[in-house]
């Protein structure tokens, strides 16, 4: 062997082999090119799916999920292959609880060396979910929240160059259904835009923020509703009341919650929603589609501007 390769080979690698993350619960030190990986929602799910990382994921928490999903701990292989689910390559992730009341003894075992979550003012468990596996968190009111969790997770898998494709293929959605839309007049119909998302049980919350409602600002509609202050940073229940007022220059796009928190049939059966129905579409997600990312919103891009257009017809 040469000298000088004698000399190279010896010498210690320039390239650490960790990364620190400043996200919304702290700054935390975490290995690069994990191959264990905890998500605590379907959000996160989506960031891993968006990179190509689906099969990293071991442990995933979900609200969604009920008792017959599971078995044995695992998600059943039918559940995998439906909805959002179906959008990566999932290999028998472990159920791990849902996103406020976590399995910490199911996440321990299952050894991660990362875990990632959405949180919010309030939410619990960040310290003993560190004690686990490095942790980061991503605050769903925050602005670009999930471009920014998104690149951070592309900074620890080297996978920033996928990552700006799939935001810009986000935003070039938006861009070219909103051409679509100017062309067939839907603004002048309809110039403005308020998402409503009708719970099982009556309550009826009006986004602000990250919920389907910035795609839509995307699209080239203003706010229809003067929402005050958010809960969480995303929107605020609102009243009969305050929905009678929305003008019929507003379209009232209907959002609701996944699962049995499902509650559109019944918002419009009620008078309001019979008094909106004409100005109304329905936006169904899918199962266990989380409420933003970049996957979701080119869905709802092309999704919502299919159904305006059909509106219109």
């Amino acid at each position: 062997m040469p000298a000088a390769a004698a000399q190279s080979s010896s010498q210690p690698t320039t390239q650490p082999n960790t990364l620190t993350l400043k996200h919304d619960e702290g700054t935390t030190t975490v290995k690069k090119n994990p191959q264990r990986v905890v998500v605590m929602d379907e959000e996160a799910l989506g960031w891993m799916f968006a990179l190509g990382l689906g099969n990293r994921v071991v442990g995933l928490a979900s609200s969604y999920l009920s008792p017959t999903d599971i078995s044995g701990g695992k998600l059943k292989p039918s559940v995998l292959k439906d909805g959002f689910y179906a959008r990566g390559k999932l290999n028998n992730p472990s159920f791990v609880g849902s996103w406020t009341a976590p399995n910490l003894e199911t996440i321990l075992s299952l050894k991660p060396d990362l875990i990632v979550r959405l949180t919010w003012d309030g939410n619990q468990n960040y310290d003993k979910l560190s004690k686990i596996a490095p942790t980061v968190g991503y605050q769903e009111g925050g602005t670009g929240f999930w471009q920014k969790g998104l690149r951070d997770l592309a900074r620890v898998f080297g996978k920033q160059v996928q990552a700006e494709q799939i935001i810009k293929q986000a935003a070039d959605a938006n861009r070219a259904d909103a051409r679509k839309l100017q062309a067939a007049g839907v603004f002048s119909k309809y110039d403005k835009v308020v998402v409503l998302a009708p719970f099982s049980g009556g309550n009826t919350w009006a986004y602000s923020s990250v919920r389907l409602i910035d795609d839509l600002r995307s699209l080239g509609f203003k706010d229809g509703l003067k929402i005050g202050s958010a809960t969480l940073g995303i929107g605020a229940q609102i009243s009969d009341e305050g929905l009678l007022g929305i003008d019929k220059k507003t379209l009232v796009v209907l959002f609701p919650p996944g699962g049995q928190f499902n509650g559109a049939d019944a918002f419009l059966k009620t008078p309001v929603g019979q008094r909106l129905a004409a100005q109304s579409v329905l936006y169904t997600p899918e199962a266990f589609s989380p409420y933003s990312g970049p996957l979701t919103s080119i869905r709802n891009s092309n999704e919502m501007t299919r159904l305006i257009l059909e509106k219109l017809k």
